[in-house]
């Protein structure tokens, strides 16, 4: 039952194409940060590829076999679908991943001076260890929207000309009482603030002679913030800006074989679901790749799966070619059939303890499929059925992809959720299938390109099935 590791099987010319398939994936990890970003660069993508909007679309008046559509919402989330041959009742090949990765949130008001030291409160953005985010070079991402209705895009820290921010640390020397707290409250989560500045510059002139001026560090802020990026103190009522680690993604280990990035859980499935769905051109049946938002905090809200977004779209999808039914929507959704595109827990032999080795992920072996998920008696998971498993085991074995299967941890240690469940409400045939990473929700996570590569080989067999 052990897996092959897939390294051992690739020629001169696939390990060409592993390559550069690696140097794509670490411009676009280095280029979408964020959920907004990353909707960005797929819309760029899918449009060199052909695809139009539901916009477009819905000018046009009807979509029939071969044609390729894409929407948004709210630059958050995404879905694009190629018309298959097949009546879409007759089901969909969904590969769906998110978009969203754990992080610090700006606060609504987050800017204040102390002790002549500018700083940012933050909300931290899924599961972290706090810990990992304190002494490291920080950037600066997100959206301001102003009154007045224009949006002002925010990247700071990502050019070599950039300043970088970031969030201080106490030295050893003074660290006794800190280094005796648990490692869950060594840095607690008000603490996660961000220095900015420590200018100190007069605010106004002296008033009388000999009296001092009034003087501070946040104005120097306020008008640097005013001066090169339009903003207002006020606005940051209405911005989202989030705090990512700086820096670009990386080649990883003497043998290059690995690649050093923020955000792989989940971006690294969302980017070979993308490339496996542009790949594919005439598929038997209608194709969609899902890319969602909010996963890391329940896939709630508007652009989160638990949102009417997916469904109210293949229902104008349908409405296009034809299909315009309640009925035909509720069956196309319960005859289709997903992968749930997510990282798993790769093996780390620095913390063995953890894993059942039988049953876990191993880095170089190919795409990981978890049967189930959840935690502790597989709680919150979806659970697939055993006829659907023996299926994608055909589909992966006959287009000759490496493979294996995993759970997350051992059985009492945790566990973790997915989108599956969600789509699995609609009757529709789940699993968990993505790539396994070290160091998973750190600020840098590590993955093999081996597995990048088999994983666009098993997303593509999986739109092409039949």
């Amino acid at each position: 039952m052990e897996r092959k590791n897939a390294w051992l099987s690739y020629d001169a010319k696939q390990k060409k194409a592993l390559t550069t398939l690696g140097e794509e994936y670490r411009k676009f990890l280095s280029l979408g940060k964020t959920e907004r970003e990353c909707v960005d660069l797929a819309v760029e993508e899918a449009q060199k590829a052909g695809y139009i909007s539901l916009e477009e679309a819905r000018a046009k008046g009807k979509l029939k076999a071969g044609d390729k559509v894409y929407a948004t919402i709210m630059g958050k989330s995404m879905a694009l679908f190629t018309i298959g041959k097949e009546p879409l009742e007759k089901g969909m090949n969904i590969l769906g991943a998110h978009i969203d990765s754990p992080r610090l949130d700006l606060k609504q008001n987050p800017l204040y001076e102390d002790t002549d030291q500018v700083l940012l409160d933050t909300h931290y953005y899924g599961g972290i260890k706090k810990y990992q985010w304190v002494a490291l070079p920080l950037a600066l991402h997100g959206v301001v929207a102003k009154k007045d209705g224009s949006v002002v895009k925010v990247c700071i820290g990502e050019d070599p000309a950039d300043p970088v921010v970031g969030i201080t640390d106490l030295l050893p020397h003074l660290a006794g009482n800190q280094m005796n707290k648990p490692a869950g409250k060594i840095v607690e989560g008000e603490d996660l603030n961000v220095l900015i500045g420590s200018e100190k510059v007069a605010e106004d002139k002296p008033k009388k002679a000999g009296e001092d001026s009034k003087a501070s560090v946040l104005k120097n802020i306020k008008d640097i913030l005013k001066e090169q990026y339009n903003i207002e103190e006020e606005d940051f009522i209405s911005a989202e800006i989030e705090v990512v680690p700086a820096g670009p993604a990386r080649d990883f280990g003497l043998d290059r074989s690995m690649i050093m990035g923020y955000g792989h859980d989940d971006r690294i499935c969302a980017y070979t679901s993308l490339v496996a769905m542009l790949n594919v051109k005439k598929p038997q049946r209608t194709s969609c790749c899902l890319l969602v938002d909010k996963e890391e905090i329940g896939s709630v809200g508007a652009t989160g799966m638990h949102s009417l977004f997916f469904e109210n779209t293949v229902a104008e999808i349908m409405a296009l070619c034809g299909e315009g039914s309640d009925l035909a929507l509720r069956r196309a959704l319960a005859a289709s059939r997903m992968l749930s595109s997510d990282v798993s827990a790769a093996f780390d032999p620095n913390y063995p303890g953890v894993n059942e080795k039988k049953n876990t992920a191993y880095m170089g072996r190919g795409l990981v499929f978890n049967k189930y998920t959840g935690s502790r008696g597989k709680g919150g998971s979806n659970d697939c059925s055993a006829e659907y498993m023996a299926y994608v085991r055909r589909v992966m074995d006959e287009a000759g992809v490496f493979w294996q299967t995993a759970e997350l941890g051992k059985v009492d240690e945790g566990g973790g959720g997915t989108i599956a469940y969600i789509a699995g409400n609609y009757g529709m045939n789940v699993v968990d299938a993505g790539i396994a990473v070290l160091s998973m929700h750190a600020p840098w996570e590590l993955a093999s390109k081996a597995d990048i590569y088999e994983a666009v080989k098993g997303y593509e067999a999986f739109l092409k099935a039949e």
